[in-house]
């Protein structure tokens, strides 16, 4: 009997400790598993000092040297709202008919079959043993309620605004009853950097770094600027001599061989021209107040990186930073985003992880699309089925599928464009198309659509549009732009009119 009391004591005891190595393995695993800061710049184009650009980005450099750089990012669409939209869900514009703006909780809705029951990145991981916590503008606001485990919130609009613009009326020519106004302006303002909305979220951030989880987190930071106005204190302005802005190129007769629908959508009267820019003597002082709201952004990029770094996090957290679009600051006539040429699409995109390789750069065309599946595959959860990005950890790893990269990106719905390494081919709802050789006119001044020596090239690119050209969705919109509003009425029958989003000023 005493013999069988040892031997039952005895089993209990290697039960115990089994059990406590078990928890310890899982605590290890647990611990293992990497976070993820998810960080969003309104408006950013390729201008960063680490892309070869002239702004002065000492933290956006920073973070490139932590991982891999995308010089040849692209949206898919050149809108925040369908932009943002299509990040999150993992799906196209042209599958979902998110072509415009959409309230943040009608992105997933019965309406729409392609989003009813579609699983927003936040959530994936939330589903998968994640805190999620989010700020500033992620979606076309902020987020849909209830997606985040904390949510900031986000300050209306774009502001803090002066009393009075400092330039521009927001109108220019524009018809005001056929077309929105803009925040477009520019001019230092305010004061000091405390009074900006994107200082409040760093600092909501940095707190949250420095706290205690008991599982992985993800955190979302969506930072305004660089959108407009190009609004920040007058320190930023003073990193940039008027004297030594260089202007983009900009060729007077540029439009002359363009289709009529891409007419149509650059037709932009409510926002200044290079012309009225080159005239009135604000070209330069445009891309200087451009230049300073991305220092300022890098400023405060800065800070939360210190607090990371200075965090127990450090070590474990996968970075990722993008934009949802580029903008225009005199290339093809205007200062806008809105458009499906190059300086409108490509943005940086910029992976930080601890798998991952330093200081390396691709200069391959990728898609803003792939955000999603790569943190996924970063993170080590499962792949999400319904994604239709692919994910780029192989590309970083081992350079595999350069040779076949490309990107698409869609502005209402059946106009496309196609982006590989040499070429950029659009297509437009009626059929007409443009065609550019960046090996010889990087600026995408000739349109060689109807150059027969590519018409090989034009073929192999015509296969590579969405097969699938969704209608508007119902509570998708746009009527910053008349074409957009007669667009959705003609296709789908529905109506256009403006929607009431908190913050949709353009």
């Amino acid at each position: 009997m005493k013999i069988n009391n040892y031997i039952f004591l005895a089993l209990v005891f290697f039960l115990i400790s089994s059990c406590k190595e078990q928890k310890k393995q899982a605590d290890k695993i647990e611990k293992k598993q990497p976070n993820v800061l998810f960080i969003a710049v309104d408006d950013l184009n390729t201008m960063i000092g680490s892309f070869g650009g002239p702004a002065k980005t000492p933290n956006m450099d920073r973070l490139a040297s932590m991982g891999v750089s995308f010089t040849d990012a692209h949206c898919q669409a050149p809108l925040c709202g369908p932009s943002r939209a299509s990040l999150m869900t993992g799906l196209r514009p042209s599958t979902t008919g998110i072509y415009g703006m959409t309230p943040d909780n009608e992105i997933r809705r019965e309406g729409n079959p392609t989003t009813k029951d579609i699983t927003f990145l936040q959530e994936y991981f939330e589903n998968n043993g994640y805190h999620t916590m989010g700020i500033g503008k992620l979606f076309h606001i902020h987020a849909p309620d209830s997606t985040f485990n904390e949510s900031g919130g986000r300050v209306k609009g774009f502001g803090p605004y002066p009393e009075k613009r400092f330039v521009w009326d927001g109108f220019g020519t524009a018809d005001k009853k056929k077309y929105g106004r803009t925040s477009t302006d520019w001019g230092a303002f305010p004061e000091n950097d405390t009074l900006m909305p994107d200082h409040k979220s760093a600092n909501w951030v940095i707190e949250r770094l420095h706290k205690k989880y008991d599982k992985p987190f993800f955190m979302g930071l969506g930072f305004l600027r660089v959108h407009v106005p190009l609004y920040v204190p007058q320190k930023w302005f003073d990193l940039y001599s008027i004297e030594d802005i260089e202007t983009p190129p900009y060729k007077f007769d540029d439009l002359n061989d363009i289709p009529p629908v891409g007419l149509k959508i650059n037709d932009l009267p409510m926002m200044p021209t290079t012309e009225w820019a080159k005239e009135s003597d604000e070209w330069k002082k445009i891309v200087q107040a451009y230049l300073a709201c991305i220092s300022y952004v890098d400023y405060e990029l800065g800070r939360v990186l210190d607090a990371l770094e200075n965090s127990e996090y450090g070590d474990n957290t996968i970075i990722v930073l993008w934009s949802d679009h580029g903008y225009r600051l005199g290339e093809k006539g205007t200062f806008a985003k809105h458009a499906l040429w190059e300086s409108a699409t490509k943005a940086p995109l910029i992976f930080s992880a601890p798998n991952l390789p330093k200081g390396k750069k691709i200069n391959a065309p990728v898609e803003m699309l792939s955000i999603y599946p790569t943190l996924l595959e970063l993170s080590g959860l499962p792949a999400y089925s319904k994604n239709e990005g692919i994910s780029l950890m192989n590309m970083m790893k081992n350079n595999e599928g350069l040779k076949d990269a490309h990107a698409i990106t869609t502005f209402g719905m059946n106009n496309h464009t196609i982006k590989t390494d040499r070429y950029r081919y659009i297509r437009y709802e009626d059929g007409t198309e443009e065609f550019y050789d960046h090996s010889t006119d990087p600026n995408e001044w000739t349109n060689q659509a109807k150059n027969a020596d590519y018409k090989t090239q034009i073929e192999k690119m015509k296969k590579q549009l969405p097969k699938n050209n969704s209608k508007w969705d119902e509570s998708s919109s746009y009527s910053f732009q008349p074409y957009y509003v007669e667009q959705k009425e003609r296709t789908s029958g529905a109506d256009n009119k403006p929607l009431k989003i908190i913050g949709a000023e353009r």
